[in-house]
């Protein structure tokens, strides 16, 4: 048996924002490291972050920056611990920043966290730049998903 995808690239998945999915329509993916200290290496180890709120920008001085990503004080940390909401910035080629910089001036986009997880003991961070969904789009997305649903179980009774 092979292994999944994920594992068989080096990849251990920590926390992903499946709202996102839900409020923004995803056009591109990129995958960015974060500059993480000591005891917020082993805090994410754990499985103690939270990407629900979490998005980020450029500056204007060209560097890339996450905000609201939450990880959980380390228990054993005591006082290395640092703000668990703190803005992290984000390691990126500087010409993929740039990038990102002229996307992000469209009207309505924005840049949100998609999931977290290390590969080969790094950790990194996947973004994507999303458009908002209005709420009647949100409603014909859960009607696609559950149509879709009932189908594949009445397919699946038949077969039987």
């Amino acid at each position: 048996m092979t292994p999944p995808k994920d594992e068989a690239e080096g990849i251990s998945l920590i926390a992903t924002n499946r709202k996102a999915f839900h409020d923004y329509f995803i056009s591109d993916k990129v995958e960015a490291g974060i500059v993480l200290k000591g005891t917020e290496v082993k805090a994410l180890r754990e499985g103690g972050c939270n990407l629900k709120d979490s998005y980020a920008r450029v500056t204007p001085g060209g560097e890339a920056e996450i905000l609201n990503f939450h990880i959980s004080p380390y228990r054993a940390g005591n006082r290395f611990n640092s703000d668990p909401t703190r803005s992290r910035r984000l390691l990126m080629h500087k010409r993929e920043i740039l990038k990102l910089g002229q996307k992000l001036r469209e009207k309505g986009l924005t840049l949100v966290a998609l999931r977290i997880y290390f590969r080969r003991g790094i950790a990194k961070l996947e973004l994507g730049v999303g458009k908002g969904k209005a709420e009647h789009d949100k409603r014909a997305a859960i009607k696609d998903r559950e149509g879709k649903r009932e189908a594949a179980s009445a397919m699946k009774v038949r077969s039987r």
